[in-house]
């Protein structure tokens, strides 16, 4: 019997480990609360490139994986590294580094923000993601790889429409913060 190999429209089951540079584990599949991901390839349900070097694999399958930081979770965007005056804050005496608030952007969508730093009058926060700027080294194993249902590439090509949409389709993404006095995060309560 031929074994199913990943390819653009695979519904594909898979453990894996998730490391930095360091061989520090930064997510793992069988960790307190975790479970195999599962998805339709071919529709960027996963990080570019891990999506891309799966191709070909087969159920049962493993595979050692370096991601480089550009087709991870990309770049650090300086840019996405704002000040806020604590005064715009929600509770402003009580923020601490490490914090994450929730803000929207210029079109109205929500972003996280990781506080970096605590000022006296200011805050310095982050919205690039964690892992931005970061090489990833996955340990993945394939645990099942079959022909995605209709119904399934259906939904994988409407998420995927969905996230064009937000970025404009035809367009570069661009910087979820536009920085500049006039388009400074505004936080939610």
């Amino acid at each position: 019997m031929t074994r199913l190999a990943i390819q653009p429209n695979s519904h594909v089951t898979l453990a894996y480990t998730l490391r930095s540079d360091t061989g520090e584990v930064l997510d793992a599949s069988d960790a307190e609360g975790g479970e195999p991901i599962c998805y339709v390839h071919g529709y960027g349900m996963i990080v570019a490139g891990l999506e891309a070097a799966l191709v070909g694999l087969s159920a049962g399958d493993r595979k050692e994986i370096h991601v480089a930081a550009e087709d991870g979770f990309g770049l650090r965007d300086e840019e996405l590294v704002v000040d806020i005056d604590r005064s715009e804050l929600p509770d402003p005496a009580s923020v601490e580094v490490g914090d994450e608030l929730v803000a929207e952007d210029a079109d109205g969508d929500e972003v996280v923000l990781r506080v970096v730093d605590v000022q006296a009058e200011s805050v310095r926060v982050d919205a690039n993601h964690p892992l931005a700027g970061v090489a990833l080294h996955y340990s993945v194993e394939i645990q099942e790889v079959r022909q995605a249902t209709e119904a399934e590439i259906t939904q994988a090509a409407s998420d995927l429409d969905e996230v064009l949409s937000e970025i404009g389709a035809e367009e570069e993404p661009i910087p979820l913060l536009q920085l500049g006095k006039k388009n400074d995060p505004k936080l939610l309560n």
